[in-house]
């Protein structure tokens, strides 16, 4: 019962998706195995926060065609979610609100930023709005979803990873595991989304 009321919602509780694009899910350009299968349960959420009329937050890569962290500019990735393509709108199933906070990072050639937080204006928006709990899902656990919730940990808010809508990049083996582990470590908890669903019926 003490887990199920730590989860109920209430006032300044946010969700938070990151980058929920096409380009991270399979057959993209930097195409996630299995990054697809974190859209039905985001939408759930959606669908709760919605219902509690509290905020939904989506953060997405938005990269010039220059961009610092592709190959052709001695980056380790490949172009991927270039601003005003296809690669870069959101997963065609994401049921995303129309009124939902829009946060466009790496969107300058020479900047790198794989937290929604960094160059952003998030966390002041965020603290404006008397948020302090997130709730965070999306691509990739390894990179984005990782930096994300460090810098939610780091400017002060209560993190809540849930665990069954994120999917790593892995370039290398066991990079999941250890991205979960920093979470943890950080202060971040690691819950699942029916959980949260099963809270707030």
């Amino acid at each position: 019962m003490r887990v199920r009321d730590e989860l109920k919602l209430g006032a300044g509780d946010a969700l938070v998706l990151v980058d929920v694009q096409q380009d991270f899910l399979p057959g993209g350009h930097l195409g996630v195995e299995e990054g697809d299968r974190v859209v039905p349960p985001l939408n759930r959420m959606i669908g709760i926060f919605r219902n509690h009329g509290l905020p939904v937050v989506a953060t997405r890569d938005w990269h010039p065609l220059n961009h610092c962290s592709f190959r052709e500019q001695g980056g380790p990735w490949p172009p991927h979610c270039v601003q005003h393509t296809h690669g870069a709108d959101w997963a065609p199933e994401l049921a995303l609100p129309e009124d939902a906070m829009i946060v466009s990072k790496g969107d300058t050639a020479t900047q790198e930023a794989y937290s929604g937080f960094q160059g952003t204006d998030l966390a002041d928006r965020l603290h404006r709005a008397g948020v302090r709990r997130l709730f965070i899902g999306g691509l990739a656990t390894d990179y984005c979803v990782l930096q994300t919730v460090l810098d939610a940990c780091a400017q002060g808010f209560d993190a809540r990873v849930l665990e069954d809508a994120i999917r790593a990049v892995g370039v290398e083996a066991g990079d999941a595991d250890h991205a979960l582990q920093q979470m943890r470590v950080a202060g971040a908890k690691l819950i699942s989304s029916q959980d949260l669903a099963d809270a707030n019926v």
